[in-house]
């Protein structure tokens, strides 16, 4: 199993690791700060370099239970010592995201009580989409000033595991219309912004709502009876 360091701790850029396996055109490394994508957020990409070579990862997948990291040009073989680097840009700019979407959920959910039906996230920009029967423009304008003012309010993000029990414990834990928590993971990794936010994901965050920018709403639609969506971007 690869270690995955970029769930505890998102500020990681760089990374020393070993070739454990060769999958197709991809490497299995012991550990890495390459996240994998998922909840939304894609994967990072970045360098890799070894002696005597170096490549890009273009991608990062799950193929057969492994974590695979695909090469663009040559490849190290196993048991290679590696140095990664990932694309901090990209991934600072996800981070931000990511968060942006959680200030988002937070704010509709204590204030409509409506759960999430899904979302999507670029670097920058992001949709989600809830389980409501009307929205307007103004509702749209209202939802931007709540959410900035989360920003503002700068609070603290925590990050921590519980078992899976002791996280059903807590009220109102996945806001998903639908659970899609897989019932082998014992460990439930959880995002907790605190006094507005507490949800279980899996994703890379900011350390402090500050650090998110502007919050804009671009754009919001029907998806359907009761579901409708919003667009947002982030802004320095």
């Amino acid at each position: 199993m690869t270690d995955i360091l970029c769930y505890n701790d998102s500020y990681l850029q760089d990374f020393e690791a070993i070739v454990t396996d060769v999958v197709g055109t991809g490497i299995v490394l012991d550990k890495t700060v390459f996240y994998p994508g998922g909840g939304g957020q894609p994967c990072d990409t970045g360098t890799i370099k070894w002696d005597g070579g170096s490549t890009e990862i273009s991608k990062v997948s799950r193929v057969d239970g492994k974590l695979v990291h695909k090469v663009e040009d040559s490849m190290p073989d196993v048991g290679e010592s590696i140095t990664g680097v990932i694309d901090w840009d990209k991934r600072y700019q996800l981070m931000r995201t990511h968060t942006a979407l959680h200030i988002l959920c937070g704010v509709v959910w204590r204030d409509y009580a409506a759960q999430v039906t899904g979302g999507n996230m670029t670097p920058l920009q992001a949709r989600m989409d809830f389980e409501l029967s009307e929205m307007s423009s103004g509702f749209a304008s209202e939802i931007e000033n709540l959410v900035n003012q989360e920003v503002q309010a700068e609070r603290d993000i925590k990050v921590f595991n519980l078992s899976r029990e002791e996280a059903f414990k807590i009220p109102d834990l996945i806001r998903m219309k639908i659970n899609k928590l897989p019932d082998s993971i014992s460990e439930v990794r959880i995002v907790d912004i605190s006094g507005l936010d507490l949800q279980a994901d899996g994703g890379t965050h900011v350390h402090n709502t500050r650090e998110v920018g502007n919050i804009r709403v671009i754009g919001h639609e029907s998806k359907g009876r009761i579901n409708k969506r919003l667009r947002i971007a982030v802004e320095d």
